[in-house]
């Protein structure tokens, strides 16, 4: 798996107020951590940051991260967590976890379904179900796949994949259990029909009494009559 270099710097004034000065220079705040050091506080680079995970590898892109000022123990790192600001859904903050070259991690990988649109299940209407969008697994850094891609071309309705039955690398160790459905095509819902309402007799109308005067021939209410002439 490839490695992205970062240039960083430390961000030597922490707090909300200060996380947003920050991201106003198209730079996010950002901690790393690892064993035997103690969490930095960095300040990265938007546009660099967005080129990392834009990679083949994705959010599971090794970085190795270059800090002005700064001698790393190790210098190859992981994100571990990203978060969106609620409104524009820019990268607001970001953790990143150092690791060993020689020693396993647990990271998850993306699920890619090909040949969706080909399966006969869904050609006959079947709904085409992923269960699980990312595979948690077990390995090596340099043994991370960048995706487990399955091929439905040939699933037919009612057919599932279950992760026993994932084509994973050698030396990586699905974390799942081996029974749980990844993919399933399921059968298409039959629409629901309406009950006939039960014919019943006809209800003759209620003509209310005391509610309304006896209308006229055109229908309207008659008019009083004129106030007698008081006589002289």
């Amino acid at each position: 798996m490839e490695t992205f270099e970062l240039q960083v710097k430390p961000r030597t004034v922490e707090g909300s107020r200060k996380a947003r000065n920050v991201r106003r220079q198209e730079l996010i705040p950002a901690i790393v951590y690892g064993h035997g050091m103690k969490p930095l506080a960095l300040e990265i680079p938007e546009r660099e940051f967005l080129k990392a995970i834009q990679t083949k590898a994705g959010e599971n892109v090794m970085i190795s991260l270059k800090v002005e000022g700064v001698t790393l123990q190790e210098s190859t790192c992981l994100i571990k967590a990203m978060q969106h600001d609620p409104v524009t859904d820019q990268i607001s903050h970001v953790d990143l976890m150092m690791i060993s070259m020689t020693e396993k991690i647990t990271v998850k990988v993306p699920v890619v379904v090909v040949h969706g649109d080909e399966a006969p299940g869904v050609k006959e209407g079947g709904a085409l179900d992923v269960v699980h969008y990312e595979i948690e697994v077990e390995c090596l850094p340099t043994q991370i796949p960048e995706k487990i891609e399955i091929d439905v071309k040939d699933m037919k309705i009612n057919d599932v994949v279950h992760v026993s039955q994932l084509v994973i690398t050698e030396g990586v160790q699905c974390l799942l259990d081996p029974e749980d459905v990844v993919v399933a095509i399921r059968p298409p819902r039959e629409e629901e029909v309406a009950a006939p309402a039960e014919d019943g007799p006809a209800q003759p109308e209620v003509i209310e009494k005391g509610k309304k005067e006896k209308e006229g021939e055109d229908g309207e209410a008659p008019k009083a009559s004129a106030p007698a002439k008081e006589t002289k």
